[in-house]
């Protein structure tokens, strides 16, 4: 069975795509198959994975538009043993045109359908924004990962996702849950790291990952390098977090299936 995860935070600059791009790579090397969906108009994902956004064909422009299927949109990752939805700046297109499309929040949920089952753990690299890409991606999936920076106004604006995925939930994808709150970008050194993370262990609890993402110069360097931080440098503390994180995220999903 697919196990689908919306990777989100409507705030920039949290670590979405770093984290995305390495659990993909993380859990693919623990046997998972794996796809990683860049649903951000940026692109930084794609990139990431060591395609050109730029020259690549056949994004999650054309499958949101219903112009391609989703097998056709799937491309191998470089460096790494999962699959890719690339996305460039023509996502933009398939945001302003889902606007005013009867269904549009169900677009994406309907296109994965013809995957079910192909691959186990589905995971959406969402925009920074509560738009209508991260409501599809909200809807399609089962789980939600919200990482979250050990900085100040952590916290900030975390009440309008909630009520977002409150409202999907309600609406049309009742399973909807967070599955799990990430702390990244920590410095153990730094006293408002430490106080953040507090902060975040007082408020989450037991969703709160106890897998802690540190900042490391590898993790900023592995994406200018089309590679995930598990092929760029696995020795790496970066590198090391996220397989921790990856295992972390298959123990719970053993000790709680979907």
């Amino acid at each position: 069975m697919t196990r689908i995860f919306a990777i989100a935070n409507q705030k920039g600059g949290v670590g979405k795509t770093t984290t995305a791009v390495n659990l993909a790579a993380s859990l693919s090397l623990s046997g998972k198959r794996v796809l990683l969906i860049d649903l951000d108009p940026q692109g930084n994902s794609t990139t990431a994975c060591g395609l050109d956004k730029h020259g690549i064909r056949f994004t999650t422009n054309e499958l949101l538009l219903g112009e391609q299927d989703v097998l056709t949109c799937i491309h191998p990752s470089q460096g790494g043993d999962y699959a890719v939805i690339p996305a460039n700046g023509e996502l933009t297109t398939a945001e302003v045109r889902l606007v005013s499309k009867i269904g549009r929040e169900m677009v994406l949920r309907l296109a994965l359908q013809q995957i079910s089952g192909r691959y186990d753990i589905v995971l959406i690299d969402c925009p920074p924004a509560l738009n209508i890409l991260t409501v599809n991606a909200l809807v399609a999936a089962e789980d939600v990962i919200v990482p979250m920076q050990c900085e100040y106004f952590a916290l900030e604006g975390l009440s309008a996702l909630m009520e977002t995925i409150g409202q999907v939930r309600q609406a049309v994808n009742p399973q909807l849950a967070i599955f799990g709150v990430l702390r990244t970008m920590y410095d153990g050194r730094n006293r408002l790291s430490q106080e953040v993370s507090q902060q975040l262990e007082a408020h989450f609890g037991a969703t709160l990952f106890n897998t802690i993402i540190p900042r490391n110069v590898r993790l900023a360097e592995a994406p200018s390098h089309g590679l995930s931080v598990i092929a760029y440098d696995p020795s790496s503390s970066g590198a090391q977090a996220y397989l921790e994180l990856a295992q972390e995220m298959m123990q719970r999903m053993m000790s709680a299936p979907a």
